[in-house]
């Protein structure tokens, strides 16, 4: 009996997750200016650190392809209503066979790509910070008819570029972090020891959690508690120069820790770095075919919808080894 007490407090003290280093709202407003890639490539500037990803880059990563294997990275359509899926996806069958002579069948399908559930690309335009968007663009080029500048178009030539998996989960030995568990640059650095991979200019960075593990796991949760990014991850990935950020929520750590901002990795890295994110991204089979090989890099095409002035689009990553 007393064995089995301290057994169960140790399991207790294991699953406390410590709550994220705090930042104060001047310290976040000083990493905004730290952090910024305004200007870079000129004031008119709508692709950010997509700019990263060149021809000789995609050359580059073409390279990757050793053995043809293509791994899917996006959730399979939720269409069921939930805590962490307030807008499921939507298949409605326009013809099908029980109307009387049909010999085709169409359908339409509806999905809100932002929020928790569905595997999407954010464009620039979706998040601003003091009444602008990344490069200075003003809040008000965002009307009811869609967003002007920085919409989703940007990606409208495809996604080809090198993905590096960042598998924390994998490297502590655990199916998934807890809720609230924060990751900080030196955690990066320990993946990178870890791996005998380091991230480079023009790279995709996909970060697991294990969010989806842990839901297949013990069932949606709200994600008011989240694995996830803190803010001081984003001068390590500044500094390597990333192309892209994604991950298998939506990055922030929740709490963030941050006074005064909701959601600062996606402030960081959208309004100040200009660095779009695939938010909800399915890493668990390609985190398997990874540890398989040994290997953690590997070619990403993803092909956003072209939709002008739209914030954001779903999609479906390809990881290719």
């Amino acid at each position: 009996m007393r064995f089995a007490l301290i057994l169960a407090s140790a399991t207790l003290l294991l699953a406390q997750v410590p709550a994220p280093r705090t930042i104060s709202h001047a310290e976040f407003d000083g990493m905004m200016k730290e952090l910024s890639n305004w200007g870079r490539w000129g004031k008119t500037d709508e692709r950010g650190t997509l700019n990263l990803i060149t021809p000789a880059s995609r050359l580059a990563a073409s390279k990757l392809v050793r053995e043809g294997v293509a791994v899917s990275m996006s959730r399979e359509a939720d269409k069921e209503k939930a805590v962490d899926n307030t807008r499921p996806f939507v298949q409605e069958m326009l013809s099908s066979s029980e109307k009387p002579g049909a010999d085709t069948f169409t359908d339409q399908i509806t999905v809100a790509p932002h929020g928790i559930a569905h595997t999407h690309m954010d464009a620039l335009c979706h998040f601003s910070y003091n009444g602008q968007s990344y490069n200075g663009f003003p809040i008000t080029d965002v009307t009811s008819k869609g967003a002007k500048h920085l919409n989703i178009t940007i990606a409208k030539d495809g996604i080809y570029a090198r993905g590096v998996l960042v598998d924390l989960a994998q490297m502590k030995g655990l199916p998934y972090l807890e809720p609230g568990t924060a990751i900080y640059p030196e955690d990066l650095d320990a993946w990178e020891k870890f791996a005998g991979v380091k991230i480079r200019q023009g790279d995709i960075v996909l970060v697991r959690s294990g969010r989806w593990a842990r839901r297949a796991e013990k069932g949606p949760w709200n994600l008011a508690e989240r694995a996830g990014l803190h803010a001081t991850s984003m001068r390590w990935l500044h500094k390597r120069d990333i192309a892209i950020l994604g991950g298998d929520a939506s990055q922030d750590v929740r709490p963030a820790g941050v006074e005064g901002v909701d959601q600062p990795v996606h402030v960081l890295s959208l309004v100040a770095m200009g660095t779009p994110i695939f938010d909800n991204v399915n890493l668990e089979d390609v985190a398997k075919e990874c540890a398989k090989r040994k290997r953690w890099e590997f070619l990403v095409t993803a092909a956003p919808l072209r939709v002008p002035e739209a914030t954001g689009t779903a999609m479906n990553p390809i990881a290719i080894f």
